[in-house]
């Protein structure tokens, strides 16, 4: 299999100046997250609580907490937060004893190497139990890719399944060892975005913008990407070719879609490169009916970047939301309690990312059903066995198809999202469509907050 079939181009892009790695112990302070790179906050261990004995447990975790996929990063120091309250008191774990739990987070810096270096460095250095990714193609993979490697349990979330199984070179009816992944796939989010589109009308001319980058090549892949279902749905790509990340100018893609007539527009842009694209499109009288981007649109930062008038009932994928049906297995908190806490807490919107707070459920839960922390091998007959919900929906990797369309995947839930005028905040993320959701095998029910509609100009 070819690369361009497995869609892998998983290049280094843009490389960022920020914060370094960050080291966050489980009951320590947070602004650890600041710390330089390697660095381990000083108050990272805490002791057992009563009557426990277990030494402690080492958590890595890899996130884009700088860069221009930083954005998927935002919430991520709070996330850490509610996890480190969580387990202040350790974790009783399968051997029966209670564990301190700590936590090590570094920064990727959004570039792929740099997330595969410092996953190397806190399997083979730090000596992490368990490590833990999220946020695309540029950070999932190859932090999945390391741990396969090293040998050391992996679960991640936020990067389409396809992307991560076929990005690594994994073939159907094989599997991987180490790594655990819970998201959406491909098939899901296309099926949604056509039944947002079908209610609009248009030519069903899609003005495609797919990157050379890993997602971009997944999405675009002609066997296990988007286009065989939007062919099949009756809809024609207009497809200018693969364009490099942190692209400024974007006019030949621009006069390709407007000579075409092209009224939809769709693809799969880091925020800074949709930013640049839709302010150049306004300039250049490009103006779909519809504007559904994967990747750039989730974040209210995004919405910020583009200024007033210009962002109004663009849409994406909406894989979390205050108004989903679940709960945290750590707390018992509702989403909407969840999301009201970001927002109190850190005087900023809600954002989609916050789901990476699924992730350190999944290894909470996996840790007390572990008899023995000292093999890895103990931990991974956990993992496979898991079977729970999260604030995301049901995590298992012991369905089989279609909820693990691969042993090493589980799909999550996901919707149509746009953005509306708001009333607390300029921009809000509504939900317009849960088609998807709703049937099987999610079989969940994501409450409708407004209908899809298209883009007005000024």
């Amino acid at each position: 299999m070819s690369n361009e079939e497995r869609g892998i181009s998983r290049r280094d892009f843009l490389k960022y100046a920020g914060a370094g790695a960050a080291a966050v112990g489980a009951t320590g302070a947070l602004g650890g997250l600041a710390a330089g790179c390697g660095s381990t906050s000083s108050s990272a261990s805490s002791s057992p609580s009563a009557g426990g004995t277990g030494r402690t447990i080492k958590v890595g975790f890899v996130t884009p907490l700088t860069g221009p996929l930083a954005a998927f990063g935002e919430p991520d120091a709070w996330c850490v937060d509610q996890w480190r309250a969580a387990v202040k008191d350790g974790v009783k774990c399968g051997d029966g004893q209670t564990h301190p739990v700590q936590i090590l987070v570094r920064d990727s810096q959004s570039d792929t190497n740099r997330a595969a270096t410092v996953a190397g460095d806190l399997i083979t250095n730090d000596g992490v139990d368990i490590i833990m990714a999220a946020s695309t193609a540029d950070t999932v993979p190859p932090v999945a890719d390391q741990a396969e490697a090293l040998g050391c349990p992996c679960i991640t979330n936020d990067c389409p399944w396809q992307s991560y199984f076929f990005g690594r070179g994994g073939k159907m009816g094989q599997s991987f060892k180490w790594t655990y992944h819970s998201w959406w796939g491909l098939e899901d989010i296309t099926a949604t975005f056509v039944a947002m589109w079908n209610t609009l009308s248009t030519n069903k001319k899609i003005a495609e913008m797919w990157p050379n980058d890993g997602d971009g090549n997944a999405w675009a892949n002609a066997k296990t990407g988007q286009p065989p279902y939007f062919t099949k749905a009756g809809y024609t790509i207009v497809d200018p070719g693969r364009y490099q990340d942190g692209t400024q100018d974007f006019t030949a893609q621009i006069g390709k879609f407007k000579q075409e007539g092209c009224e939809i527009l769709s693809g799969v842009m880091i925020p800074p490169d949709f930013t640049n694209f839709w302010k150049q499109s306004y300039q250049q009288g490009f103006k779909p009916k519809a504007a559904t981007v994967g990747k750039a649109l989730l974040f209210p930062s995004a919405l910020e970047a583009l200024g007033p008038k210009i962002g109004q009932n663009l849409s994406a994928e909406l894989w979390w939301s205050p108004v989903y049906p679940f709960k945290s297995s750590l707390t018992g908190q509702t989403c909407q309690e969840l999301g009201d806490a970001y927002e109190k807490d850190t005087k900023r919107q809600w954002t989609p990312p916050i789901m990476h707070y699924a992730i350190f459920e999944e290894v909470v839960d996996v840790l007390k059903r572990t008899k023995n922390v000292d093999d890895k091998e103990s931990i991974l007959k956990a993992i496979k066995a898991t079977d729970m919900m999260t604030m995301g929906g049901r995590i298992t990797w012991k369905a089989g198809p279609p909820l693990n369309p691969v042993p090493n995947v589980c799909k999550t839930p996901s919707a149509g999202g746009q953005w509306v005028k708001g009333t607390k905040w300029e921009y809000e993320f509504m939900v317009v469509n849960n088609e998807v959701a709703a049937a099987a095998p999610y079989n969940v029910k994501i409450p409708l907050q407004a209908k899809f509609q298209a883009i007005k100009y000024s």
